[in-house]
C-alpha cells in the first residue's frame, strides 16, 4: 500500500501565486496598494477621462490653427492631467465609499475596503495627488486655470456623496468626466464659447451616462442590498433604451458642434459617422445582465474615443497642410 501523503508534508502541493495584473506584479507589497487606489493597473478609467481633454484641444487646434508642436505638448500635458485627476477621484470615492465597497463583491478587495491601507494614509496621499495636479496647471491663466482645478477638486470631491442623495451620481459624473473639453477649449483659444462648450459638454455627458450605467448594471443586486443609489438600480428594465437615447444626444449634439466650429466633412464621415457605427455595434453586443459583458462594454468605449479623435485630427491636419498621407477624397 503507497503511504498517505499526510506523512510527508513536504510533498503537498501549494496553490500557484495569484497572477497580479500589469503593473502591480513589478513593485513591492507594500507600494502594491497605493497603485491599486488609484487604479494604476485599469487605465479605461484614464482613457476615458483623457478623451474629452483630446477632443476639446484637437478642436481648439483646428479652430486656431495652432502649430503642431505646441498641440503635441499639450497632448502631452493633458494626458498626465487625465491621470492625475483620474487617479485623485478614485482616491476620494474609496475615501468615502469604503463602508459601500467592503458590501460588493466586485470591490470588496479594494485597499481602503479590505484594510490594506489606511484612511489618514490615504487623505495625505490624495493630497500629494492635488498638488501635483495643481503644479501641473500652473502655468494656464485666469478661466483655463479655475476650469481645471474645478475638475480637480469639487466636481471630483462631490461625486462619492450623490450616490446616497440620489438615484442620478452619474448625472454628476457626466459633469466630472468631461469637463477637461472646456479645460483644453479654453487654455487654447483664451476664450468661452458658451454655445460650442454647451452642446459639447451636455454631449459628453449623454456619452458618460450611457457607459457609466452600463458599467454600474455589474453591481445592481449588490448596491440594491448595501443601498448604493445608481441609474442602473432606478431605471432597472429601461436601462436600454435610456443609454441608447443618452448615446445618440451624444453623436448629435458633436456633430451640431462641428457645424459650429466649421469642420470638414473628413469630421462628419469619421467621428460622427464612425462613431454612430461604434455606438450600434455596442448595443448590438452588450448584455445589461453579464457583469463580464457590462465591463467589456466600458472598455470599449475607451477604444470608441479614438474613432470620435480620427475625423477631429484628420480635420485639423489637413487645416494646417501637416497630413502626412494623401486622402482618397
Amino acid at each position: 500500500m503507497a503511504p498517505s501523503i499526510e506523512k510527508f508534508p513536504l510533498l503537498k502541493t501549494s496553490p500557484p501565486p495569484e497572477k497580479l495584473p500589469f503593473p502591480l506584479g513589478l513593485v513591492s507589497p507594500g507600494v502594491r496598494p497605493y497603485l491599486e487606489l488609484i487604479r494604476f493597473h485599469k487605465p479605461t478609467g484614464t482613457i476615458l477621462m483623457f478623451w474629452p481633454f483630446a477632443w476639446g484641444l484637437t478642436m481648439a487646434a483646428y479652430h486656431t490653427s495652432l502649430d503642431l508642436q505646441t498641440f503635441w505638448t499639450e497632448m502631452l500635458k493633458f494626458l498626465i492631467a487625465a491621470f492625475i485627476v483620474r487617479g485623485s477621484a478614485c482616491t476620494i470615492n474609496d475615501i468615502f465609499d469604503r463602508d459601500f465597497d467592503a458590501g460588493v463583491e466586485r470591490t470588496k478587495g479594494r485597499p481602503l475596503a479590505s484594510g490594506r491601507v489606511s484612511v489618514f494614509a490615504a487623505v495625505i496621499y490624495l493630497i500629494f495627488q492635488y498638488l501635483a495636479g495643481i503644479f501641473l496647471y500652473l502655468p494656464y491663466k485666469d478661466v483655463a486655470f479655475w476650469a481645471a482645478i474645478t475638475q480637480l477638486l469639487p466636481l471630483f470631491i462631490i461625486y462619492p456623496l450623490m450616490k446616497r442623495i440620489t438615484y442620478w451620481p452619474q448625472a454628476w459624473l457626466g459633469i466630472a468626466m468631461n469637463f477637461g473639453l472646456v479645460v483644453a477649449w479654453v487654455a487654447i483659444t483664451n476664450e468661452v464659447d458658451l454655445q460650442l462648450l454647451t452642446l459639447l459638454m451636455v454631449g459628453s455627458w449623454g456619452w458618460t451616462m450611457h457607459y457609466d450605467t452600463i458599467y454600474a448594471c455589474q453591481d445592481r443586486k449588490d448596491d440594491v442590498k448595501v443601498g448604493v443609489k445608481s441609474t442602473a438600480v432606478m431605471l432597472g428594465d429601461f436601462v436600454r433604451p435610456f443609454t441608447f437615447s443618452c448615446a445618440v444626444l451624444f453623436v448629435s449634439t458633436l456633430a451640431y458642434a462641428g457645424i459650429l466650429n466649421e469642420q470638414t466633412p473628413y469630421f462628419f464621415y469619421i467621428s460622427i459617422g464612425g462613431t454612430s457605427l461604434h455606438l450600434i455595434w455596442q448595443y448590438v453586443t452588450v448584455d445589461l445582465n453579464s457583469p463580464d459583458s457590462c465591463g467589456l462594454n466600458f472598455i470599449r468605449n475607451g477604444h470608441m474615443g479614438w474613432v470620435t479623435w480620427a475625423g477631429l485630427m484628420i480635420d485639423y491636419l489637413v487645416k494646417i497642410d501637416k497630413l502626412p498621407f494623401a486622402l482618397p477624397f
